[in-house]
């Protein structure tokens, strides 16, 4: 039970930091070309000036979701130490 606490606490942080930080790469590549960058079709535009529009408001359901099974690890996690006290 260990294991499987000490997996749902950490893969879903590390997929979320990997989905902000590839699409902070990607803002960077566009900011840097001149564009502004659309947060809600993913795309660089050269034309026109986007808004920004958070992760959360764009991914909430899979941001949430990371969230509850990372707190369902850290139950996991604590009932795998007791039971091996």
């Amino acid at each position: 039970m260990l294991r499987l606490g000490l997996c749902l606490l950490i893969l879903p942080v590390v997929a979320l930091l990997l989905l902000f930080f590839i699409e902070q790469a990607r803002v960077d590549d566009c900011l840097a070309m001149g564009g502004s960058y659309d947060y809600l079709k993913a795309v660089c535009d050269l034309q026109t000036s986007h808004p920004f529009v958070p992760l959360m408001a764009r991914f909430g359901t899979w941001i949430n979701l990371a969230m509850l099974l990372s707190c369902l690890g850290l139950v996991f996690s604590v009932l795998g130490l007791y039971k091996k006290a």
